[in-house]
């Protein structure tokens, strides 16, 4: 064979890599899923429905120039998420039933205040089932979340959730908070003063999740750290190692509208248990 052949084999042998090299590469991005083509909403294994946050970046805090914020609510700070589902509507009595029927954990009270029970033992009224659960602590919504094969969101799911990605102080924008928007500013009248899940259409985030404000405070997974903003990890912040107090986020419905803003942070000790508390739980969109 002389060397012009050899030469001439040498350059088909490159050009032949080359061309199988480029066919490959739609093989290679198929192979991983593309964040677009993530469905906006799917049903979670307790068969609550969960809507889509995209991979991004979002600002959280209080807005540059807003002065009633508190001191754990600075700096303002762009934060970077990977995709996530969060539940759509809080976590309510029925799907919770379920839970304590399938494990056995514990049902639902008030240790100090027995006329804020809603539940009857391991029972509860019809009219009681669409609306969110309380007096539940942090570790008994964990082990929901846990059964339901999902996790608490964290603080900063929790807020992107609620007002996407841009400065809005509410989840539905910058209006003011009116009763067409979310359950707030009530007296305790027993289980009626809880609404029923997604009862505020009007009040909606941008992603599609009903009452991040209102009804309801929230259990997030994180330890509260009133600096913690100041050092927080620019992506995908989970807060600190470790702590005594969890952060509530959302408001409740008794909370007047000051406190209504989606950047209102609250610790609170993780075995409290009262009226005016419940959760939603998240799941990463992609598996790790």
């Amino acid at each position: 064979m002389d060397v012009r052949t050899v030469l001439s084999l040498v350059v088909f042998v490159l050009f032949l890599s080359a061309v199988l090299a480029i066919l490959a590469i739609p093989t290679l991005a198929a192979s991983s899923p593309d964040p677009k083509e993530l469905p906006i909403e799917i049903i979670g294994q307790d068969g609550a429905p969960m809507v889509l946050v995209p991979a991004g970046l979002f600002p959280m805090g209080v807005p540059a120039g807003d002065r009633d914020g508190g001191r754990d609510e600075y700096p303002r700070h762009e934060v970077y998420l990977d995709a996530f589902y969060i539940d759509k509507y809080e976590v309510t009595n029925g799907r919770y039933l379920a839970f304590v029927k399938a494990t056995g954990h514990r049902v639902p009270q008030n240790p100090k205040n027995p006329t804020r029970n809603l539940w009857q033992g391991v029972a509860i009224s019809e009219s009681l089932t669409d609306r969110p659960v309380v007096n539940v602590d942090w570790y008994d919504a964990e082990a929901y979340c846990q059964w339901a094969g999902k996790r608490l969101p964290t603080e900063a799911e929790w807020e992107k959730a609620a007002k996407g990605t841009e400065d809005r102080r509410f989840p539905w924008g910058n209006v003011e908070p009116t009763a067409k928007h979310l359950n707030y500013n009530q007296q305790w009248i027993g289980e009626k003063t809880l609404m029923p899940v997604g009862s505020y259409e009007a009040g909606k985030s941008p992603y599609g999740a009903y009452d991040m404000a209102g009804n309801v405070w929230e259990w997030v997974a994180d330890w509260y750290d009133p600096t913690y903003y100041e050092k927080s990890p620019a992506k995908n912040p989970k807060g600190p190692e470790t702590g005594t107090h969890k952060v509530l986020r959302s408001s409740g419905w008794q909370v007047e509208t000051p406190l209504v803003r989606i950047f209102t942070r609250v610790k609170s000790d993780p075995t409290i248990r009262n009226e005016s508390t419940g959760f939603r739980c998240a799941k990463d969109a992609v598996a790790k």
